[in-house]
């Protein structure tokens, strides 16, 4: 049976996943209604990506023995302007989401509930994959500034950008 200080802090991160997906989904929607194929795309595959990050929270706390909370999402206040400021806000949101996973996992080594400390360590790697896509996609932006021929092919290419994270499998 899953302890309730951890079933609640679980069901907290739950909320912030919903929540990340909603806001995902208006960058999509902004994206695409500015022209941004792209950007667009990009921006509903995090949505879908967050969701199944809330729905592999949901699946733990139920197999546990305790009861996920689905909760509403909160509306996304924010309101996009360029490109820049879409992903300045996605970097600072993952920073904010990564503050969240580790605080949950240092309620588990309080709690001293190492089956969902290890249960975590996957969205830890997650995290950091995460903030470094944003953070190159960031820098590609910085590179091109207001050139319409680069931001037509950064739209044009983001899919393809892609990461090595230091927290992903080592080669050999």
């Amino acid at each position: 049976m899953i302890n309730k200080k951890i079933e609640a802090a679980l069901n907290k991160q739950i909320e912030a996943e919903a929540n990340s997906s909603n806001l995902y989904l208006a960058m999509a929607s902004w994206a695409e209604a500015q022209g941004y194929e792209g950007v667009s795309n990009f921006f509903y595959d995090q949505s879908d990506e967050e969701r199944q990050h809330m729905l592999k929270l949901v699946k733990y706390v139920n197999e546990r023995g305790g009861r996920a909370h689905i909760c509403a999402t909160t509306e996304p206040l924010k309101i996009f302007d360029c490109l820049t400021h879409v992903f300045q806000d996605f970097l600072d949101h993952e920073v904010e989401i990564t503050r969240l996973i580790n605080e949950l996992v240092h309620v588990c080594l309080e709690e001293k509930d190492y089956t969902t400390q290890n249960f975590l360590q996957w969205y830890v790697a997650e995290q950091i994959e995460e903030e470094a896509v944003a953070r190159t996609i960031l820098d590609k932006l910085k590179l091109i500034g207001t050139d319409k021929g680069g931001l037509y092919l950064f739209d044009r290419d983001i899919n393809q950008i892609t990461v090595t994270s230091a927290a992903g499998p080592m080669s050999e």
